[in-house]
């Protein structure tokens, strides 16, 4: 396969999305790293229960 036929990473949206706890996300702590094509991300719960996610 070459660039032009490989399939994208992307895939379209399905019906019913996945749904993750965020609290399962960071082991019940408020920060987990999420890995991105090769770039790490931070996702935080803040203490008013809002989520931030950051590069």
């Amino acid at each position: 396969m070459n660039a032009m036929t490989s399939p994208s990473r992307i895939q379209p949206f399905p019906a019913t999305p996945p749904v993750h706890d965020a609290y399962n996300l960071t082991k019940g702590g408020g920060h987990a790293q999420i890995l991105l094509d090769g770039k790490i991300y931070q996702l935080r719960i803040t203490r008013a229960g809002k989520l931030i996610l950051t590069k």
